[in-house]
């Protein structure tokens, strides 16, 4: 097997910055921005993206929203929804580090609206792979990577030490 491909933490860097810029462009001050890191892996981005903001983030759950719990159980460690502020005419964001399928989007969305109906949703995700299976389109994309349905990608975002950041695009096992 050929070595993995991998992302620099300068070039995750400056993609976060990207993100902060476009999310800033397209949207005014007035109002409530909610960023809501999709867990576990949109978690970092969404603080990250917030702080660069000055908005607020929280985390969705979408554990009992999958498809797929039958396959993939709900893990030992959940991180609970935790929403920083009332859903209902709040502009929400929803932040992921990967788009794939569109099935995680999907839960998200559902576990969204189990919490009240935002003035609107958009999507931010710092990788997009591409191989859709559902009509999702993420409004902002940081970086886009080509990767085969035989590889995976994935997202490091190191809360304490930014400088350990990667990404890493291997095949499955």
């Amino acid at each position: 097997m050929a070595n993995p491909k991998t992302v620099a933490p300068a070039e995750i860097h400056a993609a976060i910055g990207r993100l902060a810029a476009a999310i800033a462009g397209r949207r005014d001050q007035h109002g409530r921005l909610l960023l809501l890191g999709i867990a576990n892996g949109g978690i970092v981005l969404a603080q990250r993206l917030a702080a660069a903001l000055a908005a607020r983030a929280g985390v969705l759950d979408i554990s009992f929203h999958r498809d797929d719990i039958g396959r993939h159980p709900i893990p030992k460690e959940v991180t609970p929804t935790l929403v920083p502020g009332d859903i209902q005419g709040a502009g929400v964001v929803l932040v992921d580090d990967v788009l794939f399928t569109g099935r995680t989007v999907k839960a998200a969305l559902d576990e969204l609206f189990d919490h009240g109906r935002p003035a609107w949703v958009e999507l931010a995700v710092l990788v997009d792979r591409g191989g859709r299976r559902l009509p999702v389109a993420a409004d902002y994309v940081g970086l886009r990577l080509a990767a085969e349905e035989g590889e995976k990608v994935i997202v490091t975002l190191d809360k304490e030490a930014p400088s350990r950041d990667k990404i890493t695009v291997t095949r499955r096992k």
